[in-house]
């Protein structure tokens, strides 16, 4: 899920691909930590916050999951209808507090990351115990590490085969993965409402 959650090629990515293709492998790596630092801390603040808050209603948690569903599947389908490219024009020959600025602007001051991410996150840690809950939460910070650390090693090496069918087959796998986990989601829902329903009767 961790991997889902941060492949489908946005922003971040496009920034590491291009820096991975133009700039020197210790430039590479520095980047790839500072959008793993934000992309992390940002997942922990939606799987923490939110989910912190729904344990205190049973009736806000159902909300959430079924919101957060719904807001997955939605995810999943428009990373599936996503056209990616490789977009040139994106400027990485800038100093490192640029890159520090914008890796923090584009993931804490994105209202549709913290949305997708406090809702899809939030849901999950509903479906969890606590154990449960710190395992998914470690893995996903390891999946955005893995993934991050990943495409800077490996896109300087295959940056003669990398193009946009690359990113569309990420695209269409990492879509296809986060519209599962929403349907989970949607599935636990019901399973909830029944459990609440038999419990009032």
């Amino acid at each position: 899920m961790g991997l889902a959650y941060v492949a489908p090629i946005g922003m971040q990515n496009l920034f590491i691909i291009n820096t991975a293709l133009t700039q020197k492998r210790s430039r590479i790596y520095l980047t790839a930590l500072i959008v793993i630092f934000f992309d992390v801390t940002l997942a922990l603040a939606c799987f923490f916050g939110v989910g912190a808050i729904m344990e205190q209603s049973p009736w806000l948690e159902m909300a959430v999951l079924l919101i957060g569903s719904i807001i997955v599947i939605y995810m999943g389908i428009g990373i599936l209808r996503t056209q990616s490219s490789l977009d040139a024009s994106t400027d990485v020959n800038v100093n490192i507090l640029k890159v520090i600025t914008t890796a923090c602007v584009v993931t804490w001051f994105n209202p549709q990351a913290l949305i997708d991410g406090s809702m899809m996150l939030g849901a999950f840690k509903a479906t969890l115990s606590a154990d449960e809950g710190s395992r998914f939460i470690l893995g996903v910070a390891f999946g955005s590490t893995l993934w991050f650390l990943g495409i800077s090693t490996l896109i300087p090496i295959i940056r003669d085969r990398f193009n946009d069918r690359v990113l569309r087959v990420i695209n269409i796998v990492c879509g296809s993965v986060i519209i599962v986990y929403g349907i989970k989601l949607a599935y636990h829902f019901l399973q909830m409402s029944v459990a609440m329903i038999n419990n009032a009767g």
